[in-house]
């Protein structure tokens, strides 16, 4: 069976503000796997993509700027392969999506701190290094 023919599995990022770790993820799987995944990225209480996190994609060779936040509820009626929650709060407060899906928690730290440059750089370099980590292992582990 050729490639192409496969049905794209289905992935739901989810985090609060659906404004860094969420897009940072959406785009960085589209990125890596886009070819077999349909990528999508909502928060439980949108809050606009974050300026820093389109920056620090851009620095991967990535371009997000694009996408936008959207709220989980635009997805209450779709089916998914996969609904990943990256934070504690989007865990807790997940809706349930019709159909069978995959359900996988990664606690990562929210990089849209308070701080100087210098420390708000430093929190979405640790950011986007934790979630380029958990999609690679996504990814091998689906190989």
């Amino acid at each position: 069976m050729e490639k192409n023919s496969i049905t794209k599995k289905k992935v739901l990022f989810l985090c609060t503000g659906n404004s860094a770790r969420s897009q940072i993820a959406e785009g960085y799987l589209r990125n890596r796997a886009g070819g077999q995944y349909e990528v999508f990225s909502a928060g439980i209480r949108p809050a606009g993509l974050n300026f820093l996190a389109v920056k620090h994609m851009a620095e991967e060779g990535i371009d997000i700027s694009k996408q936008y936040s959207k709220a989980v509820e635009e997805f209450k009626d779709n089916r998914f392969d996969y609904v990943i929650t990256l934070c504690d709060n989007a865990k807790e407060t997940c809706p349930v999506f019709p159909g069978k899906y995959k359900s996988l928690h990664w606690s990562i730290k929210d990089p849209a701190i308070n701080g100087t440059a210098k420390e708000k750089h430093a929190a979405f370099h640790e950011a986007v290094g934790h979630i380029k980590q958990k999609i690679r292992s996504f990814l091998k582990e689906e190989e």
